[in-house]
């Protein structure tokens, strides 16, 4: 395809958006103004600030960068800035995929972009989608052109550029970050496109409960939040309705709205018998809730947060790998978020599940709390208190302290705790799993602290 030929379908396109194109066509942002989210690199004198001013104002000012690489997930506004320095600029605009181009596409264009500069002193931008899916090969025949500012390179990737794109085009590209879109930032778009003459033009209304169901479905994802409502609106109008209610938008996108509330009591319910599962060793209906949770939208810090109370709880030491698993588990989750954390949750909350289970050390650290609070402390030993400043031995503390690495066994028979519990038992070991052995272990060295021989 000869380069006059990308041009004209990128002109053509940018133009005039049918009536015919789907919503999420329709109502791409025309002005940096009109985008949603990514405030931060859209703040005066950023990169892309400069690049769509410069451009639009003609080649007069400092120089704007020669190749941005935008990075982030799908459906946040990678291709609409894009969209939005085509509009906004003077310049030839040229759109490729990865997927489709190759070199010898680039090559046309980046020759058309030579003569069109020679010849009529207009810059081109090409847009190119997808870059990590060229080759090395294949980015390597966009240098010459990125180095001697033939064409303003403007590449769009979903996958870590620092692993999937080239060192040198790296190097000589801004990399600018996009941001997950918000809730907020999803709402104001469905609230733009329903009122808006591009969009629906105010044919229908949206209640709150299709809303908030939109947004859970949408996932952060901007085009997929206005495919559902196109998908919904049509469904609506199609009955004869002006209101995309909950019913209509559950059958248009073939997903049921989960009966949860974040704010509510369902949120503390279903949070509730997520964990009362796991303690019941029930895995199934543990999966069941967690994917509740996950498909509400629920927050997955929460939920790792859950987990790693109930590897406490009602584990503890009958596996104390458990709380090692959900800590993990909760770390991992940090990092790389939804949707992939869903299967870091799965592992952690199997695992906890099929664990064996104690709450021994839970109903240890409540009973000598209880004995704290009703008064049970009393002065500490004095062959325990501190030693170690002038007049500590006139006062008789830490006289008579034996010291327990001194002993076979390391074990020294002596009173630890005060008088008012001495003797008492807080801690109660299960022979579940591995507190099998805590148990044996905890019952000989309190012989030994007594002074007796163990029994066998």
């Amino acid at each position: 395809m000869e380069p006059d030929l990308f041009t004209a379908a990128a002109e053509d396109r940018q133009e005039k958006d049918p009536a015919g194109s789907p919503l999420a066509v329709r109502m791409r942002p025309r002005t940096l103004d009109e985008v949603v989210g990514q405030g931060h690199l859209l703040k005066p004198g950023s990169p892309m600030r400069r690049l769509v001013e410069r451009g639009a104002e003609g080649s007069g000012g400092p120089a704007g960068p020669s190749s941005v690489i935008l990075w982030g997930p799908p459906g946040i506004g990678k291709t609409t800035l894009a969209y939005v320095v085509s509009q906004a600029t003077n310049k030839r605009f040229v759109e490729l995929s990865a997927i489709t181009a190759g070199v010898k596409e680039v090559r046309a264009v980046i020759d058309g972009a030579r003569r069109a500069s020679g010849g009529y002193g207009k810059e081109t931008v090409l847009f190119l989608d997808e870059i990590h899916r060229f080759s090395k090969a294949q980015q390597d025949s966009l240098l010459p052109a990125v180095e001697n500012r033939w064409v303003t390179l403007i590449a769009a990737t979903t996958e870590n550029p620092y692993f999937s794109i080239i060192s040198p085009l790296l190097s000589r590209s801004l990399l600018l970050t996009l941001q997950a879109l918000t809730d907020d930032d999803l709402r104001a778009l469905i609230w733009r496109a329903l009122a808006d003459e591009r969009g629906l033009g105010g044919a229908v209304t949206l209640p709150k409960d299709a809303e908030a169901h939109l947004l859970r479905i949408a996932g952060g994802d901007a085009r997929r939040a206005l495919t559902a409502l196109e998908a919904g609106a049509g469904s609506a109008l199609a009955k004869g309705e002006g209101e995309v209610s909950l019913e209509t938008l559950e059958g248009a996108v073939d997903r049921a709205a989960v009966k949860y509330d974040r704010d509510g009591d369902q949120h503390y319910d279903v949070a509730s018998a997520l964990i009362k599962s796991i303690r019941g060793s029930d895995v199934d209906a543990t999966l069941h809730y967690l994917a509740r949770m996950i498909e509400a939208g629920e927050d997955p810090r929460f939920i790792a947060r859950r987990l790693m109370i109930s590897a406490s709880e009602d584990i503890g030491l009958a596996d104390p790998t458990a709380l090692q698993t959900a800590v993990a588990g909760a770390q991992a989750v940090a990092l790389i978020g939804f949707p992939e954390a869903r299967i870091t949750l799965s592992q952690v909350a199997v695992a906890l599940a099929l664990a064996p289970k104690s709450n021994a050390a839970y109903l240890a650290i409540d009973a000598a709390l209880a004995d704290v609070r009703a008064g049970l402390a009393g002065p500490v030993p004095p062959h325990l208190r501190d030693g170690h400043y002038k007049g500590a031995e006139k006062l008789g503390h830490a006289q008579g302290y034996v010291y327990p690495h001194d002993l076979p066994g390391g074990i020294a028979a002596q009173q630890y705790a005060p008088d008012a519990i001495h003797g008492k038992r807080y801690y109660e070991p299960t022979r579940h799993g591995a507190e099998a052995r805590y148990a044996d272990v905890v019952e000989r060295v309190r012989d030994r602290l007594r002074g007796e021989q163990p029994k066998e």
